[in-house]
Parts: C-alpha cells; sequence; structure tokens
C-alpha cells in the first residue's frame, strides 16, 4: 500500500480529541516562549505536530468564545453575547444558554457514527423552563456522554475566596429589589389613599413578584456555592456542592475511561478543563513546584494532566488514527490579582487580555493540532486563523456536511494544516466586545499585510497599564471605552504588539486600507440577523425552579462520586 492510500485510509473517520484550557495566556506555554513555567506535554504535541501563532478567539470571555467554538459562528449569530456588563451566563439557574436550533459539530458527527463525548466545564446553559427539561445541556446539543461542571469554577466555589460575582452585580440586584418594593408600597398607600385607581389583584400580584425577586437575590448569593458549583454525569447531579480538590482527579479519570471504552472508535472527545480559572485549585503534588507561584503551578498541573491523556491515546494504540487539538477559550486574565500575586495568565508580548474584545492578548490563544502521517510535524503556521475553525475541520473529517441554511464564519483547516495552501480563508476577521464591535482583521494576503483596524479600545486603569485594575474586567462601552474616527490602524505583521498606531503621515496606504476595512464592517453587519439575547437579565437572573439539585430543592446535598480525591494525577 502506498502512501497516500495509506494516508486516505488514517483520514477515513479519525478519533478526534480537542483539549481547551480555561483562561490560558498564550505566553503560558513553552513553545510559545515562557521559560518559566514548564508545559513538556503540551509541547511534545507542537514538536509531533503544527502549532499556529495567529489564532484567534471568536470572543474574549468563557459563555460566548465556548458558543462560537460549537458552532463555528460568530456569537452574535446566536445571541450568546451581551449589551450589557454581564457577558457570560451568571447563574446555573438561569433560562439562558445555547439555542437549540444551533448545530454543533458534535451533533452532526453524532449522526455519522461517533460516540461523542464531553468531560469538563461547559457554561452555555442547562435549563429552560423546567429544573429537568435540560434544553442547554451537552447531551441536548449532539453528546452521547457528559461529565463535568455544567457551570464555571469560580472564587464562591471554593471556601474562604472573595466573590467572584462582584460587589456590583448585588448592588443592582438590591436596588431593583428596594426601586420593586417602592413601587408597591406608593400603589398601597395610593389605594387606601384614593389617589391611585388600581386593584387589589394588581398590588397582590406586584407584591409577590417583589418579595420572589428578594428571594432569588438573598437566596442565590447565600447559598452560590452549593447552587452553581456541582458535577453532573450525563443529567445526573454527582456531587453538589462540588469538592473543588477532588474535581480534576475526576476529570481526567474520565477522560482517559471515555478513550479505553472507545477504542474502537471513531469517537469524539472533548475534554474541557477548568484549569486554569482562578481559584487556581492546585493538588499537594504540584503546589510550589513552579517558578510562576500558584498559577505556574496550576498550569504545570494542568500539562500534567494532558500527559495523561495522551498516555492513554498511545497505550490504546490510536496515536496515528487520532487528530489532537489544544487551545484556550480566550486570553489570560490579568485583572486576576491577590496583593502582589499575579493569579491570571500571560499573554506573551500581546496588549491586552481576558474581558478585551480587540486587544491581540484578549483574543490571540495557543492552537496546536498533531496527526502523525498525515500533519507534517515540527511546523509553525503563522497566518491568521479562528477557534471557529475547528467546525468546519471536524465535520468535514468525519465525514458530515455543514449546515446550509445559516452562515458558518469557520474555515476548513486541512488543506492549510497539511501544506497544500499557505494562507488560510480568513480574509477579514471581526472581533467582538459583547455586542460591540471593536476591531476588525484584514489579511491582505499580496503583500502579506495584516491590518488591524481599532474602533474602540478600553480605557485601562491606570493609563498605559495595559488592563483595568481595580476592576473585574474591562468594559465594552460608555464611558469606560476610547472611540477612535478614523480608527487606531496597525500591521499586525511589523507591529504584533501593537505599540505604534499608523497614520496618514507613515502609512501611504493608511485611507485606503481604512476604507477597506469600513466596506468589510458594512457588509458583515448585512449579514446579521436580529436574535434573542442568551443573556439578557431576564435570562440570565437566577430562578429557583431551574436550579439543578441533588435531592429535594431547596436541600441540594449530595456526594455519588467514588475514589480518592487525592489520587496522584
Amino acid at each position: 500500500m502506498g502512501l497516500c492510500s495509506s494516508t486516505e485510509t488514517q483520514m477515513s473517520k479519525p478519533n478526534i480529541l480537542l483539549i481547551m484550557a480555561d483562561d490560558l495566556g498564550i505566553g503560558d506555554v513553552g513553545c510559545y516562549g515562557n521559560d518559566t513555567i514548564r508545559t513538556p506535554n503540551i509541547d511534545r504535541l507542537s514538536k509531533e505536530g503544527v502549532k499556529l501563532t495567529q489564532h484567534i478567539s471568536a470572543a474574549p470571555l468563557c459563555s460566548p468564545s465556548r458558543a462560537a467554538f460549537m458552532t463555528g459562528r460568530y456569537p452574535i449569530r446566536s445571541g450568546m453575547d451581551a449589551d450589557s456588563v454581564y457577558r457570560i451566563l451568571y447563574w446555573i439557574g438561569g433560562s439562558g444558554g445555547l439555542p437549540n436550533n444551533e448545530t454543533t459539530f458534535a451533533k452532526i458527527l453524532q449522526k455519522q457514527g461517533y460516540t461523542t463525548g464531553l468531560i469538563g466545564k461547559w457554561h452555555l446553559g442547562v435549563n429552560c423552563e423546567s429544573r429537568n427539561d435540560h434544553c442547554h445541556h451537552p447531551l441536548t446539543h449532539g453528546f452521547d456522554y457528559y461529565y463535568g461542571m455544567p457551570f464555571s469554577l469560580i472564587n464562591d466555589c471554593q471556601a474562604g475566596k472573595p466573590s467572584e460575582l462582584g460587589l456590583a452585580f448585588r448592588a443592582r440586584f438590591a436596588y431593583h429589589t428596594q426601586l420593586i418594593f417602592l413601587a408597591v408600597f406608593t400603589l398601597i398607600i395610593g389605594k387606601l389613599i384614593g389617589l391611585i385607581p388600581v386593584g387589589w389583584k394588581l398590588i397582590c400580584g406586584s407584591a409577590f413578584c417583589g418579595l420572589l425577586y428578594f428571594v432569588s437575590w438573598y437566596s442565590s448569593f447565600g447559598f452560590v456555592s452549593y447552587w452553581n458549583c456541582l458535577l453532573m454525569r450525563n443529567h445526573e447531579v454527582t456531587q453538589q456542592p462540588m469538592k473543588v480538590e477532588g474535581a480534576a482527579w475526576l476529570m481526567q479519570k474520565e477522560a482517559t475511561s471515555f478513550i479505553e471504552r472507545n477504542r474502537n472508535g471513531p469517537f469524539l472527545l472533548m475534554v474541557s478543563f477548568l484549569h486554569v480559572h482562578t481559584p487556581l485549585v492546585t493538588t499537594k503534588k504540584f503546589i510550589g513546584k513552579s517558578k510562576h507561584g500558584l498559577y505556574g503551578d496550576n498550569v504545570e498541573e494542568m500539562d500534567s494532566m494532558i500527559g495523561s491523556i495522551l498516555d492513554a491515546i498511545d497505550k490504546q494504540g490510536l496515536r496515528n488514527n487520532t487528530l489532537t487539538y489544544f487551545t484556550s477559550d480566550h486570553g489570560g486574565f490579568l485583572e486576576a490579582q491577590d496583593g502582589n500575586a499575579q493569579l491570571g495568565g500571560w499573554n506573551g508580548i500581546y496588549k491586552g487580555g481576558k474581558g478585551m474584545g480587540g486587544w491581540e492578548g484578549g483574543i490571540r490563544v495557543p492552537g496546536i493540532f498533531r496527526w502523525p502521517g498525515v500533519l507534517p510535524a515540527n511546523t509553525v503556521i503563522d497566518v491568521p486563523t479562528s477557534l471557529m475553525d475547528i467546525y468546519p475541520t471536524v465535520v468535514h473529517l468525519g465525514g458530515g456536511k455543514l449546515p446550509q441554511d445559516r452562515i458558518i464564519d469557520g474555515r476548513d483547516l486541512m488543506p492549510l494544516l497539511q501544506g497544500k495552501v499557505t494562507n488560510s480563508e480568513h480574509t477579514f476577521m471581526f472581533h467582538y466586545c459583547g455586542l460591540y464591535l471593536h476591531a476588525v482583521r484584514w489579511h491582505q494576503v499580496e503583500i502579506g499585510a495584516i491590518w488591524k483596524a481599532h474602533y474602540v479600545t478600553p480605557v485601562f486603569h491606570p493609563e498605559g497599564a495595559g488592563a483595568c485594575y481595580g476592576r473585574r474586567l474591562c468594559s465594552c462601552y460608555g464611558d469606560s471605552v476610547n472611540h477612535h474616527n478614523p480608527p487606531l490602524l496597525f500591521d499586525l505583521a511589523s507591529d504584533p504588539r501593537e505599540d505604534v498606531p499608523l497614520s496618514p503621515d507613515t502609512e501611504p496606504q493608511f485611507k485606503a486600507v481604512v476604507s477597506r476595512i469600513d466596506r468589510a464592517v458594512e457588509e458583515h453587519r448585512k449579514t446579521l440577523a436580529v436574535v434573542p439575547l442568551q443573556f439578557s437579565q431576564p435570562n440570565n437572573i437566577w430562578k429557583p425552579w431551574l436550579q439543578p439539585c441533588c435531592g429535594t430543592f431547596p436541600f441540594c446535598f449530595c456526594d455519588k462520586e467514588e475514589g480518592d480525591p487525592h489520587a496522584t494525577l
């Protein structure tokens, strides 16, 4: 059998292993330039495969980025972004989530005979109308098996940590509660003295709504560690509250077990780590092992877990028939600090970080593919690619077809990864912060330029710091941003740090470039449709009737997990 036919045989419905870190900065990985944190297993993937240096997330925060990854579409198309400060799903007991009319790559591969599994973080919703409808659950979106945390790791999950949800959120909720009760009180007084002609049914109904709102506010914050922080296996809650110290070991065990059970393939397995999101829960074995404090320890622990998963692939003899991919959902969290200790990641030379839709540090992430015998080893690709590209890539490899009734923004990467072409199909890429377009990238292939126009940039605190210290995250709009007309223009090919904006005096093509990008924005906006916003306040408020619960609500306590949570990773 010749080389070509052998490769074709390998490419016939390969196993697909997708590994996603949470909040990992591109500069945190050895093969991307870090020399203080040890990541030998991720580096080995790079040496044995293809490394992308301009791999871009469609959003700088968890929920919208993951929605784009799962659907191959900008999150604005599915309503998985927001025009407010609440740009992620805040409650597992909310009604927002990935809409059922979106078709994930898992759903397509499931129909092609793949056994599909998701281990780890989901953060794309659970319920819509009742506690058990699971309309947003991974099993509704094409996964045959799910084990992990349907929400996100937050400080509230670990005793003694400051609340992740923020005082501003609490204050706003309390303010609305007070307004409701004031309105009800005014109606009652007005009714009694005859100034407001309303019925008692309306007053009682308003009072009930106000009481429910207050109970929701008080209860959700009072018991958030029990209600948001839980583990599920398929549709069953197995641990509530989640014991964060043992979660990593349990998820690693589930990932290797899935590989063993499905070794005869084909399978699609997505391993979505809780690492390296704060509060940086790290087992004793890795505490103090890195040169970069607790954050470095957490990264090194994740790398070790990746090594165990790769060993499971090798043990089952699946290395040559498995496409392995590693990435992060967005850039590192610069504002995460404890005194002088940095608890968030490093984004290398790139400006900005998590939450920032335009600057490279928030959206440029690791992107590594390995497939021995099919993809070349030790190869670096420097052209723009997107996390959304995974969608058409794995659909193609699995023998499926892309949906024809919607726009798919991702592009099949296999020709680029195999060296059959030298450029990706991305001419323009649009960088959103919530629902606000902050920047646009134009790859002008004929001259080798990668233009980046910033229409909006965050106001850093302090000025020039590169982040919004003293705040949870940089904002997307209002007084917290600067608007630029004409936009700030950079050529990333020569200025990847985005240090020195170009001008008509320094760049002869300035006006022509900006004009072409402006036309691309107009064309792009014509493709957008109005859809329900999943992070709107009605969808993103805690609703007790939607709260997953192990037991009888509100007494949600159980531990159905077996094994030693302190076992060696």
